[in-house]
């Protein structure tokens, strides 16, 4: 009944916004053109300033500043500001409620408690989260041995040592390239890990199903958890938990300032990448009707598909145990007018292998880490080889498990909800989940979950 509320709460609140703006576009007529204007002058400018360089960058990015301004200027001058924030207020409320309204909690098997699970942690992770938690004692007082990742230390020998010590269960608690070895080697040995939010940004961990605000709370994996089985991803060898990127972002993280400014770094990068007009044109791969790829100015591949393009649950991957890639390639075309941006194009689709061939050595971001990969650089799913333990009252699927694909499924799902009816995009996420429920031999298996709001 919570949930049904909320979805009405949701909807109202967005047709409510959309009738403002429009009376107050109707309104304004024609003086909220110039807003309009303004801020397309604005974007234009930005985007000649990322491509040019010298004096003309400085003057695109002044006159950019100036058209923003402008566009400030004209809504004062126009007058009904407090009618534009709320019409933005509105939007923003209903987009909080509609991920409310799509929040699930999954009832994963539970599993037996390990005699001797293990805890890695890195103490400068996250800005020292683990230090900030006390994850140390924390885990002692579950019966989890904590190993402190000291400096010089290498956390795969570490790791190695002490499944030969008798450690059978393996958590982790850092950022998502530790956790990605960790997970390498506890599917390696059979062995279920826990993830331990200790990160910066843990995106592992929200696709997981574990909730990141609860550092401490995730140990109890060990206790009381359930398990799935996810996938891992592989490039040349290596282990993966999120993506791999080429190309802007990979440019970025190699640079040597990255950790220190990263916005700097990456507008830096980017800027680059749009100046060259062969920017990515030395790479080479199949796309997924077989054609012929070359131009890219970002290139991702992920362990299992990423949402792109919505609002609710942009970002995050509603599956981790499809048993695919997800590729996503950035490209632009030809560059028109100095003063109209050239079209970005965005490709997306999933497959089991995936080649990408270039000229010499790429610079890659593995996780977030600065890699050199040779080429031919080959990706791969290990699909259903990580058996994954969750505290039971963490989620336990993805934030985008139940949400449909599109802003037009997503209102469609919204507005079943607030008539009563079963959301159609649980019954789909319930075969097409990343969370898996009893094992059939397959890693996959039935879920048992519940939809929850608030």
């Amino acid at each position: 009944m919570i949930r049904r509320f909320v979805a009405i709460a949701s909807l109202g609140l967005a047709v409510g916004a959309t009738a403002l703006a429009v009376v107050l576009a109707i309104e304004r007529f024609p003086r909220g053109i110039a807003v309009l204007a303004c801020l397309w002058l604005a974007l234009s400018m930005a985007w000649l300033a990322l491509r040019a360089r010298g004096i003309s960058r400085l003057l695109a990015a002044a006159a950019a500043a100036v058209a923003l301004t402008a566009a400030g200027v004209v809504l004062v001058v126009v007058g009904g500001i407090v009618a534009d924030l709320l019409v933005v207020a509105g939007f923003a409320v209903s987009l909080v409620l509609a991920r409310t309204v799509f929040k699930v909690h999954v009832h994963l098997p539970t599993a037996p408690r390990p005699r001797r699970p293990v805890l890695f942690f890195n103490p400068l992770s996250g800005g020292g989260k683990a230090h900030r938690f006390h994850i140390e004692e924390q885990a002692r007082a579950r019966g989890i041995e904590p190993l402190e990742l000291r400096r010089g230390d290498d956390l795969r020998q570490l790791v190695r040592s002490a499944i030969d010590e008798g450690a059978d269960a393996l958590a982790m608690a850092g950022g998502d390239g530790s956790q990605a070895i960790v997970a390498e080697l506890a599917a390696e040995y059979e062995l279920p890990y826990a993830c331990i939010p200790a990160g910066t940004r843990n995106h592992f961990a929200l696709d997981l199903g574990v909730d990141r605000n609860d550092v401490v709370g995730s140990l109890d994996a060990f206790v009381d958890g359930g398990e799935r089985r996810v996938d891992l991803g592989e490039v040349n060898g290596r282990v993966f938990v999120n993506n791999v990127s080429i190309g802007v972002y990979a440019n970025a993280v190699q640079q040597q300032g990255y950790r220190d400014q990263k916005i700097r770094t990456l507008i830096e990068s980017a800027s680059g990448e749009l100046r060259s007009q062969t920017a990515g044109t030395a790479l080479r791969w199949r796309g997924q009707d077989g054609e012929e790829g070359r131009d890219a100015i970002v290139l991702v591949v992920s362990n299992n598909l990423y949402r792109l393009g919505t609002v609710v649950g942009a970002g995050t991957r509603p599956r981790l145990d499809a048993g695919t890639l997800g590729v996503a390639v950035a490209s632009t075309g030809t560059p028109g007018h100095a003063l109209v941006p050239a079209g970005v194009t965005l490709r997306q689709w999933q497959c089991p292998s995936f080649t990408v061939e270039a000229d010499g050595p790429l610079a890659a971001g593995i996780d977030g880490e600065a890699v050199t990969l040779a080429s031919p650089v080959r990706f791969s799913s290990r699909a259903g080889v990580l058996a994954v333990r969750i505290a039971a009252r963490h989620p336990g699927a993805s934030p985008a498990t139940d949400v449909p694909p599109g802003l037009g499924g997503t209102v469609a799902a919204l507005v079943r909800i607030a008539f009563g009816a079963h959301s159609e995009a649980a019954d789909d996420a319930t075969g097409a989940t990343g969370a898996t429920g009893a094992n059939d031999g397959s890693g996959r298996g039935d879920l048992r979950r519940h939809v929850r709001a608030g």
